[in-house]
């Protein structure tokens, strides 16, 4: 009996051992699969890829409503994302606008906005964006990114000396850089009648020639008996009109040389540059830094030459579209960004990245060539790049992108900004927006997630230079937005929509209109801006423009004096502080990769 007993307690203990064991064996495997289970992209810090097209209108892109231009690939980013209707540049140029998209601020607020001197002209101009502004790509940084910039810069190179850098984007967070510190402007194609300092460069000739001829007069004068003048006098004035004439042509005479400088980091590659192969080779270096950064967080910055003139479009889009050399390098354009979406689809990293795309301001009117339209189309919108005021010069496109995260198809017509771009991806980051300085952006994560109906802009100022020319107020209550003008600029010729011979609208002066009272319009009913509100024929007027005028008060006294980046002193050429490849002023080299016959894109 006591033997049978033992005999059967010899089983259970046995399998009391094997029960421990296999819930041991299901803990770990349970452990294993939980460990081993792969992370929703909320997870993780998402990478994060802006696309930023130059010069492009809201009207040119298939997704806001362009049936005769093909845009296959934005079109698919916007079905797979969110798109916002009124998105909104914080400037209506190129320099301002890229400030406050870097830094959430609107330009004034780091002097990089002025009424007379609006852009960087040159390489070697001291003015910039300043180095105690905090851009976007040092904040995430900070929290482990790597941060990349491919394209065009335009905020400025140096201060005091030709290597400083203090405005370089390396000196703003980006830990690389490739492409142009300048724009891309006619002058970097030789085959292109330049357009920078031209007016300037005949005014200085024909100075130049007058001052010459004087000085020989003066010459024939004092050889002939007529004048009694020292040698040394006709010597100096000859002088001086030499010196005069170095000055102007040093600069003006050498703009491709100048100011079409491709750089590596902190390095000239090319000078002048090749604008045969820069599609190309933007388009190498923004899929070859994905795939370098595929493993870790990262920030790439792809600023895109598309579609500033000249329009620098390769062969094989030549001719493709129904609008002519614009139209192909929009579609060029458009293969670009495909391209690098297929460089985050090839590199498993779709799912994983919020992908953003927009302009930095509306189209220009004014750019033609033998009566063909050079610049781009706005759609409905009145006005276009330059006009700080009316819509066309600063309402863009703006998508965002991250499957899984964002809603798919989503539409969103509440007021947003390019400034909005810094504190996303800074919360997306895992960073923290400065304390110590007021910015004008807001986080767009709970408006794109759907989590709240209306955006956090009651009031938007839009600016012309460092006059305010507009300011829109968004009443969720009604649902009405009210846009109020102060200033226009005057159209030439009058109703053409475009200020006619002038490259762009001045911001004052007698370029504008000053209103008193000012023009009000109701977006919400009338987006373009066709129909001006009367105080007879609408009982809100008065309230509405007292209402905007107080938020305009409130707004103005958050600003500070800061010392101001576009004066006459600091966008002037300056030798000492041009970037240059060997030994200034004989600035030349090649780059390896800068045959523009070999790896021609293809649609």
């Amino acid at each position: 009996m006591g033997s049978t007993q033992r005999s059967a307690r010899r089983p259970r203990g046995r399998a009391s051992a094997t029960a421990r064991d296999s819930t041991l064996l299901l803990l770990f495997v349970c452990w294993l699969l939980q460990t081993c289970e792969p992370k929703s992209p909320k997870a993780s810090k998402p990478n994060i890829l802006l696309i930023l097209a130059d010069d492009l209108g809201i009207g040119d892109v298939g997704c806001y409503g362009n049936d005769t231009l093909r845009t296959p690939n934005i079109d698919r980013l916007a079905g797979e994302g969110v798109r916002l209707t009124q998105h909104l540049a914080a400037a209506p140029l190129c320099t301002p606008s890229r400030a406050a998209f870097l830094t959430g601020r609107y330009a004034l607020r780091s002097g990089m906005d002025n009424d007379e001197y609006r852009v960087l002209y040159w390489n070697a101009g001291s003015g910039g964006l300043p180095a105690n502004e905090t851009t976007f790509a040092k904040i995430l940084k900070q929290q482990g990114y790597a941060t990349g910039l491919v394209g065009k810069w335009h905020q400025g190179v140096s201060c005091a000396s030709r290597g400083d850098h203090c405005h370089h984007p390396l000196n703003h967070g980006f830990d690389y850089f490739y492409g142009l510190p300048f724009t891309l402007i006619n002058d970097c194609d030789p085959d292109k009648p330049p357009d920078l300092w031209v007016s300037v460069a005949a005014r200085c000739s024909r100075y130049t020639r007058i001052l010459a001829l004087g000085v020989l007069t003066l010459a024939a004068a004092k050889l002939s008996g007529l004048l009694s003048v020292p040698w040394t006098v006709v010597g100096g004035a000859a002088g001086l009109v030499f010196l005069f004439f170095i000055t102007w042509f040093s600069s003006c005479g050498f703009v491709r040389r100048w100011n079409c400088v491709l750089m590596r980091n902190h390095q000239v590659t090319e000078q002048p540059m090749d604008v045969g192969s820069i599609t190309r080779r933007m388009l190498q270096e923004a899929t070859a830094y994905i795939q370098r950064n595929k493993d870790r967080p990262f920030l790439l910055f792809v600023s895109l030459l598309h579609v500033h003139t000249p329009l620098v479009t390769s062969g094989a889009f030549l001719g493709r579209s129904r609008h002519g050399l614009y139209g192909d390098n929009v579609e060029e354009m458009d293969w670009f960004v495909g391209k690098v979406l297929r460089a985050l689809d090839e590199n498993g990293l779709k799912n994983s990245t919020l992908t953003y795309f927009a302009s930095d301001h509306g189209g220009l009117l004014e750019a033609t060539e033998e009566h063909q339209q050079l610049g781009g189309y706005n759609g409905i919108y009145r006005g276009g790049k330059g006009m700080g005021g009316w819509e066309g010069g600063i309402r863009v496109p703006g998508i965002f992108r991250w499957p899984g995260v964002l809603p798919a198809g989503r539409v969103i017509q509440e007021p947003t900004s390019l400034m909005d771009v810094f504190p996303t991806v800074v919360q997306l980051g895992g960073g923290q927006v400065p304390q110590d300085r007021v910015i004008d952006g807001r986080s767009l994560v709970p408006l794109l997630r759907g989590d709240v109906e209306h955006s956090e802009h009651e009031f938007l100022f839009h600016y012309c230079g460092q006059f305010l020319h507009a300011a829109r107020w968004h009443h969720r209550e009604s649902g009405r937005l009210w846009k109020v003008h102060y200033m226009t600029p005057r159209f030439q010729p009058v109703g053409s929509g475009t200020c006619g011979d002038q490259h762009l609208c001045p911001c004052s002066g007698d370029g504008v209109t000053q209103h008193s009272p000012p023009l009000l319009f109701d977006l919400s009913s009338d987006p373009s801006e066709a129909w001006p509100l009367s105080p007879d024929l609408e009982p809100l007027f008065h309230a509405v423009v007292q209402h905007v005028g107080e938020a305009v008060a409130r707004h103005r006294g958050t600003l500070r004096p800061v010392p101001q980046q576009l004066t006459l002193g600091n966008v002037l050429w300056k030798p000492w502080l041009q970037p240059c490849c060997g030994t200034f002023p004989f600035c030349s080299c090649r780059s390896d990769d800068g045959d523009s016959s070999s790896q021609e894109p293809a649609p």
